[in-house]
């Protein structure tokens, strides 16, 4: 007959390999779904275009955000991580990246929305590249699982572009 602990080690080896089945089960699962989220960036207005003291470029614009992210949610899903990054190109470097607004989506029934904001973080170059300069908006989100890999993708939002002068 075997002892207690032996029937105690055999049944927890048992359940860990299960619940480890399970996690490998849902996090494949999330492969079979196709999402086809949406999103609108519209520059309302630009608050503030001036050049600094260190005379590096700063911008502040008004956006309206909208988008439909719901489809990025399956029942593995924690939650989205989204933010808007404008970029562009300057002479020194090919791609520049300045996050502008970010925001933590809990739930499914919060992915679509629409608001009216100005950018949360400063849009400021090192050094004075912006004046028209043309950008993109680009939405990138993460997807948080319950288990398994982060998801990442973006949609890019071209055709912006910021005036010859300051104001």
């Amino acid at each position: 007959m075997h002892s207690f602990g032996y029937r105690a080690n055999a049944l927890l080896t048992f359940a860990v390999t299960i619940v480890a089945l399970m996690c490998a089960i849902a996090s494949l699962s999330d492969n079979l779904n196709t999402p086809s989220p949406t999103a609108e960036i519209q520059v309302v207005n630009i608050n503030w275009f001036q050049k600094q003291t260190h005379g590096n470029d700063e911008v502040s614009l008004t956006l309206n955000i909208t988008a439909d992210l719901q489809s990025l949610f399956t029942w593995n899903t924690k939650q989205l991580f989204i933010f808007i990054a404008a970029e562009y190109k300057t002479p020194k470097n090919a791609l520049n990246q300045v996050s502008l607004w970010d925001a933590i989506i809990p739930a499914k029934e919060s992915a679509k929305f629409s608001i009216h904001t100005s950018n949360k973080y400063r849009f400021i170059d090192q050094g004075h590249n912006l004046r028209g300069k043309e950008f993109n908006l680009t939405l990138h989100w993460h997807v948080m699982p319950k288990t398994g890999k982060m998801f990442a993708d973006k949609i890019v939002m071209s055709g912006y572009r910021l005036p010859e002068e300051y104001r």
